[in-house]
């Protein structure tokens, strides 16, 4: 047993087919399963069933990835530790970001992360929570931001700014409040988006109320929600950093919620507990820094950035 057999275990896990896992490990097919196949009859155990083009693995064979998978975390953490030591920050690093909020920070921070540490080879991915945690677990993500509040085991949840939601009112709206509270908010004349506002503590109770009323429709971005309200009258809840989307005209049916710490959202950045990378970690806070707007990042993510 060696470590490329290991790796070419995960790799067919990963991808279920043995031509893709071939192409992602720069071997040829045959000799990747030739390996594998001197590996199962090495453990005299099948690890990959494989039966009319599909490859799933066998009980044991589930086993067998999993310490796969962790044995080459481990041996991936010595380089990390060296280039910790020496102060080296290089090498990949694989970021995921939530779908609700890629598009208000990754513009600017792909451009000023490349301009800033060019030795990085930086991925990034869009992932819901569950499938980031889930990335995180085997060791194909170093972090993912995210909402904030979806601890779990083995993960770390680092704080890192703080949105605020706004109201987005027609110009029609008959209800011009320089400023609402959420009791101001009607559930009749709200229009939503499906998930995005609806996490947990981070919106209002108009979540559990969307039955009520017949202007209720679930649209997947923010920016539809404005074109529907612009058309169709009403209001819906933006977050903060939406406002850079609006047009001059557009800002000015902006109103600022008040009287309730349930109008904003947190977000966060999540690692696995054993993560030691910190100098690699303070990149992506370096790089916030950058271009956030003034009073959002945490005032310790400010001053001190992120100590492991």
């Amino acid at each position: 047993m060696n470590l490329q057999q290991l790796k070419y275990v995960v790799a067919v896990n990963r991808f279920r087919n043995f031509a893709k896992a071939a192409k992602a490990c720069n071997v040829s097919q045959p000799t990747l399963s030739a390996m594998l196949q001197k590996l199962e009859e090495e453990l005299d155990i099948r690890i990959f069933e494989r039966s009319n083009k599909l490859v799933t693995p066998t009980a044991i064979g589930e086993k067998i990835i999993h310490q796969a998978e962790r044995t080459l975390q481990e041996i991936g953490r010595i380089g990390e530790i060296l280039s910790e030591e020496k102060g080296q920050i290089n090498g990949k690093f694989a970021l995921s970001v939530g779908p609700t909020i890629a598009p208000y920070i990754l513009p600017q921070f792909i451009k000023y992360y490349r301009m800033s540490f060019p030795s990085v080879d930086l991925s990034i991915q869009e992932m819901k929570a569950d499938f980031m945690l889930n990335a995180l677990e085997k060791g194909e993500l170093d972090a993912g931001i995210a909402i904030s509040g979806n601890v779990c085991d083995g993960m770390l949840e680092i704080p890192l700014y703080t949105e605020k939601f706004m109201v987005y009112l027609a110009e029609s709206c008959w209800r011009k409040l320089p400023v609402f509270k959420p009791e101001n908010l009607e559930h009749e004349n709200m229009w939503i988006m499906k998930d995005a506002q609806c996490l947990r503590d981070s919106a209002f109770s108009f979540c559990k109320s969307r039955s009520i009323g017949k202007h209720i429709y679930e649209a997947g971005s923010i920016t539809t929600l404005v074109r529907i309200v612009d058309e169709n009258g009403g209001f819906t809840i933006i977050p903060e950093m939406h406002l850079s989307f609006l047009s001059d005209k557009q800002r000015k049916n902006v109103r600022r919620i008040d009287g309730d710490y349930r109008s904003q959202r947190q977000i966060s950045l999540y690692i696995r507990e054993d993560y030691i990378r910190q100098r690699m970690l303070n990149t992506i806070t370096d790089t916030l820094k950058q271009f956030m707007p003034e009073g959002m990042l945490f005032e310790r993510i400010v001053e001190h950035g992120i100590k492991l």
